[in-house]
């Protein structure tokens, strides 16, 4: 028997601005979203009767986005992106654009691009080497969704036990 439980709550939203590259030589304006993130954990049950503790996993998806919330996401493996720090400040730098922004409003996520699929992922990566425990043993899947505004979102699914895909 396989079980399965979704987070989706009004606080794991996060504000962000962010700009993407895209086909090789494109790159997006300057921008932000209102992101939502849902996350859900298949498997069976443990010795309490259920997959994994919402608790837990509420408070581990809401701090996990609220380090991405009111600030400018860059993604540092984009070859097209520059990325410097100077003093307090974080440079980036597209062809003839570019980005100065206080290094303190900027989170450097270790993706190609900062899309929502993209970001979907970190967020499972991150939830996956929270504190041992969160997913227990029982797990079988994780799946991390956001939507980057109604009717829009990206869905990343990877079992448990396999890494990342």
């Amino acid at each position: 028997m396989s079980y399965r439980v979704r987070i989706e709550k009004d606080y794991t939203v996060f504000c962000s601005g962010h700009f993407i590259t895209y086909d090789g030589h494109e790159c997006e304006p300057l921008h932000g979203h209102n992101y939502r993130a849902a996350v859900t954990v298949e498997g069976t049950l443990d010795e309490n009767a259920y997959v994994v503790d919402f608790t837990r996993l509420k408070r581990t998806l809401r701090a996990t986005v609220d380090r991405l919330d009111h600030r400018m996401l860059l993604p540092d493996r984009n070859p097209l992106i520059r990325i410097a720090r100077a003093g307090d400040s974080v440079e980036a730098r597209y062809r003839e654009k570019r980005y100065v922004f206080p290094a303190e409003d900027v989170v450097l996520l270790p993706i190609p691009n900062t899309t929502a699929e993209m970001l979907a992922w970190w967020l499972a990566q991150e939830l996956r080497k929270s504190p041992a425990g969160l997913l227990p043993e029982g797990a079988t899947a994780i799946e991390v969704e956001v939507d980057e505004s109604f009717g829009q979102r990206a869905v990343y699914r990877e079992t448990v036990g396999e890494g990342p895909a």
